[in-house]
């Protein structure tokens, strides 16, 4: 047996959910799960979702999943003696309830309150999975995690802010409905997870840019300062990490744009003005973070851009990345019983499949199951067509439900689809959705041809 050092020792994520119910330390269920893992599971698979932790008493009535989560590691599999360990546990907040500011001009008349922004507590239950279900091209979410890392090194390095600049501030952009606001909110749930052993507390603070003008002259500048007054006091509880989230900035910057112009009156540059000093005075603070996402990035100031310590393009989705977003649409039917039992091959997979088809000059190999091979192609040619339609995120989760409403239909009965008057169980074969959604996306690009 090697016994060798290793000569790089991977840092891994493990992510513990407690149950509403558990009563447990922290401490205690982090030293339960550490000797479960060393006990059980060596390699360890990057990412994947643990087993067997029931068997543990103390687990099983105070866990309700534990993950290992995505890594830098080019490998997909870790020894033991390779990994250190990082566990966090946590438990999501229930309650979907936020706190909302309101931004109005107080002895006005007729001056209406309009939402500024909401609060949101972190980690929040209804946000939990959104993180593994964005899937982005070059690492992404890694890079900004890494990005938050190295912030927190130099801050608690305590740093001289005059010879070494950051300030704190993130911006996504890109086509719309590519999940630059889903992943902020993924982020913001992800930190709060990771540095529950630094702050009790986390929230998300979503800014309504629309908010922060007034249709009184001169008002505008103030009421960014009275949102941002609140933000500080969030801010200088230290036990508290703060996430803000400002949405579309380019709504601000245009309009900086445009009174700098002289096309908009001079209240514009005010309020933008005023945002950018309220930054500045936020980058000083430890315990925050500002996202912000634009789908308009030649409207976005320059200013502003200049305060972004990543300024990272969201793009559609790649084919590799279109296949597993379909792939995990339908392992979430399969998984809920609307679609009959079924593997549908992991991308890798997927591609060496393809691969092996085109090195042996697309002669059938009887070591690969025919079923999974004709999936995993029928699959990557579906991916193609949503590619070459250029179709977002946003809309590449939408074509299930399209498939659905439109082929294959509920309550009726085929050879390949099941459905009883007493139950409301419906059930089909993956290859009739497959057909359905290849014809949606048929039915889309003549739709489209008619615009044009």
């Amino acid at each position: 047996m090697d016994e060798s050092k290793p000569d790089v020792i991977w840092t891994v994520h493990v992510e513990v959910r407690l149950s509403t119910k558990s009563r447990r330390r922290v401490d205690v269920i982090q030293g339960l799960v550490r000797d479960f893992i060393t006990n059980n599971y060596d390699p360890i698979q990057l990412p994947s979702v643990l087993n067997g932790w029931e068997a543990d008493p103390t687990l099983a009535s105070s866990v309700d999943r534990i993950a290992i989560s995505e890594s830098a590691c080019p490998s997909n599999s870790l020894r033991l003696k390779e990994v250190s360990l990082e566990i966090h546990a946590y438990q999501p907040h229930d309650n979907d309830a936020v706190e909302e500011y309101a931004n109005g001009t107080p002895g006005r008349d007729g001056e209406e309150n309009v939402l500024a922004a909401s609060v949101c507590e972190l980690p929040c239950k209804a946000w939990e999975g959104l993180w593994d279900g964005l899937i982005y091209a070059d690492n992404i979410k890694l890079k900004l995690l890494d990005y938050i890392h190295a912030t927190f090194v130099l801050s608690d390095a305590d740093v001289d802010f005059n010879l070494v600049t950051w300030n704190r501030v993130v911006l996504l952009h890109g086509p719309p409905g590519t999940g630059k606001t889903s992943l902020c909110r993924a982020l913001a749930q992800k930190l709060s997870i990771r540095l529950s052993h630094r702050y009790s507390q986390s929230r998300l603070l979503e800014i309504n840019s629309h908010s922060l003008f007034s249709r009184w002259f001169s008002e505008s500048g103030k009421l960014v300062q009275r949102l941002f007054s609140n933000i500080m006091e969030m801010v200088e509880d230290e036990d508290c990490f703060v996430v803000v989230l400002i949405d579309e900035v380019e709504s601000l910057t245009a309009a900086r744009a445009g009174a700098m112009a002289g096309t908009e009156p001079s209240d514009g540059l005010r309020v933008v003005n005023a945002l950018l000093t309220q930054l500045d005075k936020l980058r000083y603070q430890k315990n925050v973070l500002v996202m912000s996402t634009s789908n308009l990035a030649k409207a976005i100031d320059s200013a502003f851009v200049d305060r972004a310590d990543i300024i990272q393009y969201v793009d559609l989705p790649p084919r590799e990345a279109i296949y597993e977003i379909l792939r995990s649409s339908l392992c979430e039917f399969i998984k809920k019983g609307i679609l009959q039992e079924t593997i549908v091959p992991a991308l890798d997979l997927a591609l060496y499949f393809e691969e092996s088809k085109v090195n042996r000059s697309n002669a059938s190999d009887p070591m690969l199951p025919d079923a999974l091979t004709d999936l995993a192609s029928t699959l990557l040619a579906l991916a193609d067509k949503c590619r070459a339609q250029q179709l977002s995120g946003r809309a590449l989760r939408r074509l299930p439900v399209l498939a659905l409403a439109r082929y294959i239909g509920i309550g009726v009965s085929t050879s390949s689809t099941t459905s009883t008057l007493n139950s409301s169980r419906f059930q089909t074969d993956i290859h009739l959705w497959l057909d359905a959604m290849k014809k949606v996306l048929d039915d889309r690009a003549a739709d489209h041809g008619k615009l044009l």
